[in-house]
């Protein structure tokens, strides 16, 4: 009998990754700003790219508007290490989890990372909302518009096609 797959194991230890970021706490076009420049300072973490910002409708208990953007970048990381590095940059900027869905100083999202498909507790790759929602696909489609979902086999490009923009507005 063979021993289970150990899944970290299977994980690629570098590649290109798709983050989304977000924020409608303090002053959130500084934060966006201040933490893209962050990871890209952190090793293992080179920022290829980012989008322009947008003013997007919330999802969620009644708030303020946010500001939204996407970022590529290039790591050396596994998938659940960016993560980590992504929660721990959340805290930097004070992130405080109180509500479902509830307003936040900072909201980094690992989208997409290579072609990989990952379903564990803690992690899934791709977001598994991202197909649905314009605040994600609007930017990711400024900067990626040829990254095919691996899940659905479609482009970004072609993804956008299918959602409702109206309530994302270029900053």
């Amino acid at each position: 009998m063979s021993n289970p797959t150990n899944l970290n194991n299977l994980e690629k230890n570098q590649g290109n990754a798709a983050i989304g970021m977000g924020s409608n706490l303090g002053e959130s076009l500084d934060t966006l700003k201040n933490a893209i420049q962050t990871l890209d300072e952190i090793p293992g973490i080179n920022l290829i790219s980012y989008s322009n910002w947008y003013r997007t409708k919330p999802i969620g208990p009644p708030q303020p508007d946010y500001i939204n953007g996407c970022g590529l970048l290039k790591v050396e990381l596994t998938a659940h290490k960016l993560l980590e590095i992504l929660l721990e940059t959340e805290q930097k900027f004070k992130r405080v989890r109180l509500e479902h869905w509830g307003p936040r100083t900072l909201d980094l999202d690992l989208i997409l990372y290579d072609d990989l498909v990952l379903d564990t507790p803690n992690l899934q790759i791709p977001h598994p909302r991202m197909r649905e929602r314009a605040f994600v696909l609007v930017p990711l489609a400024e900067i990626a518009p040829d990254w095919i979902d691996p899940v659905s086999g479609k482009t970004i490009a072609k993804l956008l096609e299918e959602v409702e923009c109206s309530g994302v507005s270029k900053l």
